[in-house]
């Protein structure tokens, strides 16, 4: 079993910063890969920016150059930085992470989420 957990979030100013963290904990043999997405009141589960174990590194186009994910696998950790925030990024975000586990298997998981409020 795979556990995620995030932190972070909060209520912040417009150009404001926030910096969330993820945790994946259990039986992990590895992490394939591991992202943040988000949802808005009435609006779907969107991708906000994942990362690959190799490195590779994906961003939304409205995120692209505000947001900054960073790894460390050493931890199973995952970082999203958030600088520029605006209004239209609250919502609550929530982290997933893909993993192998300990007897093979592919296993996905996702976080209970955290809130992100940007208002003034």
């Amino acid at each position: 079993q795979v556990q995620v957990v995030e932190s972070g979030g909060g209520l912040v100013q417009p150009g404001g910063s926030l910096r969330l963290s993820c945790v994946a904990s259990g039986s992990i043999s590895s992490i394939i890969s591991m992202g943040w997405h988000r949802q808005a009141p009435g609006k779907q589960r969107e991708l906000v920016a994942s990362i690959s174990s190799s490195g590779g590194i994906n961003y939304a186009d409205s995120v692209k150059g505000r947001f900054t994910i960073s790894g460390d696998n050493a931890k199973n950790t995952v970082y999203l930085q958030m600088n520029s925030l605006k209004p239209e990024d609250t919502a609550v975000y929530y982290c997933n992470s893909a993993v192998r586990t300990n007897l093979g298997y592919l296993h996905e998981s996702w976080g209970q989420g955290t809130q992100v409020t940007v208002s003034s």
